[in-house]
């Protein structure tokens, strides 16, 4: 579809619902305004029935036309998910590149992940790198939609949109108190309580520790979390919300860069899965601050109107120590260290209002929301490093053997580092039209302008760039339980690179078109999503090499990469007191292009990108021990590879894989369970990530014991 004639159709279809809202607004005061949901009181289930990552409409998983992934509560509670990188590892369709102990980057169908929601805020960023742990405890569920998302993020890529859907107070009293106990000293203790503390006021808070060792040498964490909110009844019409959270992650002896992968004959080296980079003195502490302020009022009919602001703080502080080279294949000597002291200083402000509702038109019910964002950031960073003592890069001794001994650098020399501040606005409106009881069509366009000021490292990132992206959808009723959708949507992400004239290259566009089929059985307690989509960026800067020089580096806009491929996933109720989360991700990339125009690097893409991938968590409900349930959590992919070295032919390849978890849980009492969880079952020893050129192996076999109380 020419992207033009898109974004002219889709503008005059939103802006005339804009026109005609207030003339065919439903008065009925009676009407609800359509909320999020999960089953169950304590959801017991894995089925979401709704979801605002997509359009903030308030339509249902299987009226959106694009897949939509939940991980819920009942799920996270039952495999013991408690921080959001194994949340997203039994996500269908994500890919969770652990390159170090706290650092991570997020994928799926080929592109980062940097497109991040809390309750449907975005949250603006270039960097799609999480660091430090993000506890899941304060979480309700966590959101994915596949795909680009432009209408509701602004800049980001076609790959997908992570919304954090954080825990509410509740009418009624409730508390529940759970501990934990682990492998390798893993303590961890939870509480959780919410209720009403008067007509008016409603709170929830919940508070979070644990301390634990690894199976990697001499690392650990401390981690710390608060998360307190309250629901202020302010009118019977208008509800002011706030809420603050706290999260701190301590490690010790964390990994900064990882291992070598191959030697100085080119073979695979094979570590002990416990072997680590670290120094003894190396530490990388993370702290976070969210204040978040919500008032929600509702105007009549099923008009309502939203007003949301966020400050976010993150602090990190840190002493590393890198290693770097390649290990001799008899002694295991010839690496290198080389040791930072590294601070950052991050904050966002974001405001956010809109308004939503409906109106009748033509015999039919719409839907509309529309709305505007300012989001103001900065970060300051700074690395230093000693090239004076000679205690800054020491030569290191064979890993097999290193204890993480090295002498303390003083760490003031090369003071570089950023300093830059952003400001991106958007205006949005995101609409579906009933054409029929059958024929829904879902569209929307988002406005963005990011401007960026600043330098990081001695390259000026300043630049400013705006874009127009949409979404156009259509969802046909076959049956009450079946809809077939198809959907076009847009991104865009703002890039500094300059070209020969010294002018910022324009924006890297995406799109994904995305045909696919929704099902639900069982009385609307399973449902099925499948799905083919092609997905496809392009002006992706690469160096000019013809007009570079050594003094200079210019860039041009090449092709990017394009991805296709199909999806299957299924949760929800089996039957048989079984409760399922299932999917399965089929994923071709294709970089002939991108490669022919200079850009190599997107064929490192394609080798590290699992073409297959199958995960499945489930549980039964055991019907000859009462109050016993089983449950499996298992995750399989295809074999990745990484060349290393193109003229030597060394290339790095781990070899596809499962890793299987195992749970089981026993009703004590009324209140009272128990539950016993098995990781890594069958003690497979695998590589996290090939994406970048080193990498750690994975935990083995480990085990958990939570006892949980609930009132």
């Amino acid at each position: 579809m020419n992207a033009n004639v898109f974004k002219l159709s889709a503008l005059f279809v939103a802006t005339s619902s804009l026109f005609c809202a207030p003339l065919f607004a439903d008065e009925a005061k009676d009407k609800d305004i359509e909320t999020i949901s999960i089953l169950g009181d304590k959801p017991s289930n894995y089925l979401a029935i709704e979801a605002e990552s997509a359009s903030k409409l308030g339509i249902s998983i299987k009226d959106t036309p694009q897949s939509v992934r939940v991980v819920t509560r009942a799920l996270m509670d039952d495999f013991s998910l408690d921080d959001v990188n194994q949340v997203l590892e039994t996500t269908p369709g994500v890919s969770v590149e652990k390159i170090e102990t706290d650092r991570t980057y997020y994928k799926a169908r080929g592109f980062d992940i940097t497109n991040f929601q809390v309750d449907g805020l975005g949250l603006p960023q270039e960097r799609g790198s999480l660091q430090g742990t993000l506890d899941t405890a304060i979480y309700e569920r966590v959101e994915v939609v596949m795909g680009a998302n432009g209408m509701m993020t602004g800049a980001g890529n076609p790959s997908a949109t992570v919304n954090f859907i954080r825990k509410r107070p509740t009418e009624d009293t409730k508390a529940n108190v759970s501990f934990s106990v682990g492998s390798w000293a893993n303590l961890r203790a939870e509480a959780d309580v919410s209720g009403r503390l008067s007509e008016s006021v409603a709170a929830r808070a919940v508070v979070v520790k644990q301390k634990r060792d690894s199976y990697l040498d001499r690392y650990s964490v401390e981690r710390d979390v608060f998360y307190g909110i309250t629901e202020f009844n302010i009118t019977d019409d208008t509800t002011f919300t706030t809420s603050v959270t706290y999260q701190q992650n301590n490690p010790k002896s964390p990994l900064w860069g990882a291992l070598a992968l191959f030697d100085s004959k080119g073979n695979p080296t094979d570590y002990d899965v416990s072997t680590s980079t670290a120094a003894d003195w190396a530490y990388w502490n993370n702290t976070s601050r969210q204040a978040f302020a919500e008032l929600d009022h509702y105007l009549g009919g099923d008009w309502s109107i939203k007003a949301r602001y966020a400050h976010t703080q993150t602090e990190q502080d840190s002493n590393l120590f890198y290693v770097y080279g390649t290990p001799n294949a008899e002694t295991g000597l010839g690496l290198t260290g080389y040791a930072s002291d590294y601070a950052l200083n991050d904050r966002l402000n974001l405001f956010d209002v809109y308004t939503q509702g409906s109106f009748d038109l033509f015999g039919q019910n719409h839907l509309i929301a529309a709305g505007a964002s300012l989001a103001d950031m900065a970060y300051r960073d700074r690395s230093l490093y000693d090239f004076t003592t000679g205690n800054g890069f020491p030569a290191m001794p064979d890993l097999n053997t290193w204890d993480g001994t090295v002498p303390m650098p003083t760490l003031k020399d090369g003071l570089t580092g950023s300093d830059v501040h952003s400001n991106q606005r958007s205006e949005y409106v995101s609409a579906r039209f009933s054409l029929s009881d059958e024929l829904k069509l879902l569209t929307g366009l988002r406005h963005t302008n990011w401007e960026t000021k600043g330098i990081s490292y001695d390259v000026d990132k300043g630049r400013e760039v705006s874009d127009t992206t949409g979404h156009l959808g259509a969802v046909y009723t076959i049956t009450d339980k079946v809809n077939v959708y198809g959907s076009y949507s847009e991104t865009f992400a703002p890039q500094s690179e300059q070209d020969i004239n010294g002018q910022a290259l324009d924006p890297i566009s995406g799109e994904t078109i995305e045909f696919g089929v929704k099902t639900e059985l069982f009385d609307d307690k399973l449902m099925i999503n499948a799905s083919v989509f092609d997905t496809e960026q392009s002006n992706i800067a690469v160096v000019d090499v013809a007009n570079s020089t050594p003094d200079k580096t210019v860039h041009l806009a090449a092709p990017g990469i394009q991805s296709s491929g199909y999806e299957l996933e299924v949760s929800g109720e089996l039957g048989f007191g079984i409760s399922a989360n299932l999917g399965y991700t089929y994923t071709d990339i294709d970089v002939a292009d991108t490669i022919n125009a200079g850009n190599k690097a997107a064929e490192l893409v394609k080798n590290y990108t699992p073409k297959q991938v199958f995960k499945v968590a489930a549980k039964y409900d055991a019907t000859a021990i009462e109050g016993l349930t089983l449950g499996m959590n298992l995750r399989w992919q295809d074999d990745i590879s990484r060349v290393q070295n193109e003229s030597l032919g060394i290339v790095t390849t781990q070899k596809a894989y499962a890793l299987l978890n195992l749970m089981a849980s026993y009703q004590l009492a009324e209140n009272l369970d128990v539950t016993f969880n098995v990781n890594n079952v069958l003690d497979k020893k695998y590589i996290n990530s090939l994406y970048w050129a080193q990498g750690y192996y994975g935990a083995p076999r480990n085990y958990a014991l939570t006892l949980n109380w609930t009132l």
